[in-house]
């Protein structure tokens, strides 16, 4: 053990001389592990919320039994049940507007609600008297309230006139819900003895058959382990996880080129250490307790600044999964024990991966050999082709993936085989494109600065294959989220066909509101939307009632239509279906959908295909007046006007007078586009923050590379400088082929960006939300992208440049005193 601590105390006081290198193999670490952890965490943090909401008094973590053409069924099948012996227990489910606002209804009956229904919130003796006694009592998160602008026991109204009971709030409760008890949610959503669905408990004994008591009124749908919200941002999170592993393999590479620079500089130290009778197995021994020390303090400080970096990306998160898919999760932080764990331990797997290279050689090295020197740095000819075969190997299982793969994680397959074949094949075309350059070149000057740019190469392979993924990374991304800014603005221009929204209180207000329009000269049109609910072959449908105007026939975002389709629509049998929603049923032109109505079955002819980006459900737009009479209870509270450029402001001024509505209720379209589209950028704020993380750490590793080569590249450059280049020009020709090395590959890295873009949107974009984009190319966005990696390459090159520049004579005379 004493001889152990010697041998660790002597290696540490390398550290103490190279200073620089202790910092960037700690920056490295902590880049690796801060960005990875605060990536998980954030993904940590999205499940807790999916998982919540699925275990909220049942949710579909639980079984139960619902009709199988039907929003609802009578309660009276719930006693039958109940008397057969069935566990079950009734939960109501609805949508109602509090302050503008809709959120989620949900009435249950305590008494016989099961307890196995996951982590859904308890009600206790105490609770559950103040809970079904009148008043009552409205659960509520601590979110929910914040957003309603309530305080706990107001008792607010709802769209319909009727008063909830006074709100309390549940800490364990999901946001965007509200739980009361089921008779006060039937009297509230105006469904008196209807039942959404019955939760299944546990059963005592052995119940009767189902069909014997109910028939076939009711199926049962068995728990799912992953709900379809999970399903539904799976996407999302791989792209994190992406973003997370791109930037902790990048960080790596700054170990890497740390831990191999201390490598080479520690020989003579390894071999006294050696010579001293310290063993290959205790020097190699302590090299890793040295790292595995190192790693969990640069871990620690990773996981800190990982949490940093987590808090300040949660609220675009939420604002993504809100605006994307519908998610509610919530924007403050919390952070299990496991997390820590998991950030320490990839920190420790982490650095012990990107020093194998060095503690393999340590191990295997004779000791006579420690005193020669070991060019780590050489360019390996057979390595070169290894690479490159592993690379187009890979290539291979990219195509295989895009012909054969049917699932969302195939799609991120492809894209991560693609870029890591790009990444193993890069040394091998920048070694052509160097080659080439070497044989056109003329003067012994011009001639040394390429062939000794392709020795440099090997050094440098990492730093530029993570700037190369990083750059890559950063065109693809951008491209999409450009192409989707534009594709979305246009997308409103025809969705927002409106001069004025009106959303109305309730029914009867909004008749007294279109009365009132009536007299108003300035209003060319009133234009009555509505908006309802159901299921179809299993999936949750959203019914858009479309009022018969030429303004939505002109503005109408159709990607495909039948011959007729407008006048088609009028009678009220066809209708148009949203992309996403034609893919998930597999629908087209021509086919008929069956929707369940109150009345009935609901057959309608699909007669056009519509963009619906950013919806996370299936919609069916219809002829309003048509929604209004197979679903009766449709809100009639939203209304479009169109009306005068110049009357717009005084128009709205009056509303608000007349019939006391705030800034939420009416608006003109510039201030609702306005909305959408900062919703929109803020949507896709945390994807630019990650870019901009991904490519400053690519920088680092390509600073680290050239600080690791500045000195073993001495005598390749003291012998220009004895024949009389002075140390200025030098350091330009160093600066200059540093340059043209990171412009070669961030050449390389535009096809490579805008094929992961097309991967994006032809492939991950279909399978994640149902829609595709169209594909653009923006060729300034491009020169910018290639302008910044310049940049980063100029700032990680003039550290090593301005030493070179400064070295004293001696320091370059001392080369030639050696064998080197």
């Amino acid at each position: 053990m004493r001889r152990a601590l010697w041998v660790l105390a002597v290696l540490l006081s390398h550290w103490r001389r190279h200073r620089m290198q202790f910092a960037t193999l700690l920056i490295g670490l902590i880049a690796a592990t801060a960005l990875w952890s605060g990536v998980q965490a954030i993904n940590q943090q999205a499940r807790n919320a999916y998982d919540r909401a699925a275990a909220t008094f049942g949710g579909v973590r639980t079984p139960m039994l619902v009709a199988p053409n039907a929003a609802t069924f009578p309660q009276d099948l719930f006693v039958r049940l109940r008397r057969a012996g069935w566990p079950v227990s009734p939960v109501l489910e609805g949508r109602v507007q509090i302050n503008g606002r809709s959120v989620r209804l949900l009435g249950i009956e305590p008494v016989t609600l099961p307890v196995d229904v996951g982590n859904a919130p308890r009600l206790g003796a105490a609770d559950l008297t103040s809970f079904v006694a009148p008043p009552g009592r409205t659960l509520v998160a601590k979110e929910t309230l914040n957003d309603l602008q309530e305080q706990e026991g107001a008792a607010p109204p709802i769209s319909s006139g009727a008063t909830l009971p006074p709100l309390h709030v549940q800490p364990q409760l999901v946001p965007d819900v509200l739980v009361v008890d089921i008779g006060v949610a039937q009297k509230l959503l105006n469904k008196p003895d209807q039942v959404s669905r019955l939760l299944i408990g546990k059963p005592k004994g052995k119940p009767a058959p189902l069909a014997s008591v109910v028939g076939d009124r009711l199926q049962r749908v068995e728990p799912n382990a992953e709900t379809e919200l999970e399903r539904l941002t799976d996407s999302f999170h791989l792209n994190l996880t992406a973003f997370g592993l791109l930037s902790f393999f990048v960080g790596l590479f700054i170990v890497n080129s740390a831990v191999g620079l201390a490598f080479e500089q520690r020989l003579p130290m390894l071999r006294t250490l050696r010579a001293c009778g310290a063993s290959a197995r205790l020097v190699n021994t302590v090299l890793v307790i040295e790292l595995v020390a190192l790693a969990l303090v640069a871990g620690l400080i990773g996981l800190v600044c990982g949490y940093f970096i987590a808090a300040a990306l949660l609220p675009d998160v939420a604002a993504s999964l809100r605006g994307l898919y519908g998610a509610q999760i919530p924007g403050q932080l919390s952070l299990q024990p496991e997390w820590w764990l998991a950030g320490i331990g990839i920190s420790v797997a982490g650095a012990l991966v990107a020093a194998a290279t060095s503690l393999i050689k340590a191990i295997r090295m004779p000791v006579l050999a420690t005193a020669q020197p070991y060019a780590w740095q050489q360019r390996q000819r057979r390595w070169l082709i290894l690479q490159s075969i592993a690379a187009c190997m890979v290539f291979a299982v990219a195509l295989l993936l895009l012909h054969y793969g049917e699932s969302l994680i195939a799609g991120f397959g492809v894209l991560a085989a693609l870029m890591l074949g790009a990444a193993l094949i890069l040394p091998a075309f920048l070694d052509i494109i160097l080659l080439i350059g070497q044989r056109a070149a003329r003067g012994p000057l011009s001639l040394w600065f390429w062939a000794d740019s392709r020795q440099q190469l090997s050094g440098l392979s990492l730093a530029l294959m993570a700037l190369l993924l990083a750059l890559a990374v950063n065109v693809g991304v951008s491209t999409m989220v450009e192409t989707f800014s534009r594709t979305f603005v246009g997308w409103l221009n025809g969705r927002l066909a409106a001069d004025v929204y009106i959303s109305a209180s309730d029914n009867a207000q909004g008749v007294a509101i279109r009365n009132w329009l009536k007299e108003r000269s300035e209003v060319q049109a009133i234009l009555s939307g509505g908006r309802a609910e159901t299921q179809v072959q299993g999936q949750p449908v959203e019914l858009f009632g479309l009022p018969d105007h030429a303004l939505y026939r002109e503005r109408w975002p159709l990607l495909e239509t039948a011959p007729r389709a407008w006048t088609q629509l009028v009678p009220g049998n066809a209708a148009f279906i949203s992309e996403q929603l034609s893919r998930r049923l597999n629908v087209r032109v021509g086919d008929v959908v069956e929707v369940p109505a109150p009345g009935g079955t609901w057959e309608l002819d699909i007669v056009g295909i519509y963009a619906d980006y950013g919806n996370p459900k299936g919609q069916l737009a219809v002829n309003v007046a048509a929604l209004i009479r197979h679903f009766p209870q449709t809100p009639q509270t939203r209304i479009g006007l169109i009306v005068a450029r110049d009357k717009i402001p005084d128009l709205i001024a009056a509303l608000q007078k007349r019939f006391a509505l705030d800034d939420r209720s009416v608006a003109d379209q510039a201030t609702v586009k306005a909305e959408s589209i900062r919703i929109f950028n803020r949507t896709f704020a945390v994807t630019s923050a990650l870019n901009a993380f991904t490519l400053g750490v690519a920088g680092i590793a390509l600073l680290t590379s050239l600080l690791t080569l500045a000195n073993s590249r001495l005598p390749q450059l003291a012998p220009l400088w004895a024949i009389g280049i002075t140390r200025p020009r030098l350091a330009a020709i160093e600066l200059t082929k540093t340059l043209s090395v990171a412009l070669f590959t961030s050449l390389l890295a535009v096809p490579l960006g805008l094929l992961v873009a097309w991967c994006l949107i032809a492939i991950v974009n279909v399978k994640a939300f149902g829609w595709r984009l169209p594909f653009h190319v923006f060729p300034l966005q491009l020169v910018e992208l290639v302008a910044v990696a310049l940049v980063a390459s100029l700032l990680a090159a003039l550290l090593p440049v301005a030493r070179l520049a400064r070295m004293q004579p001696a320091n370059l005379v001392k080369v030639f005193a050696n064998e080197r």
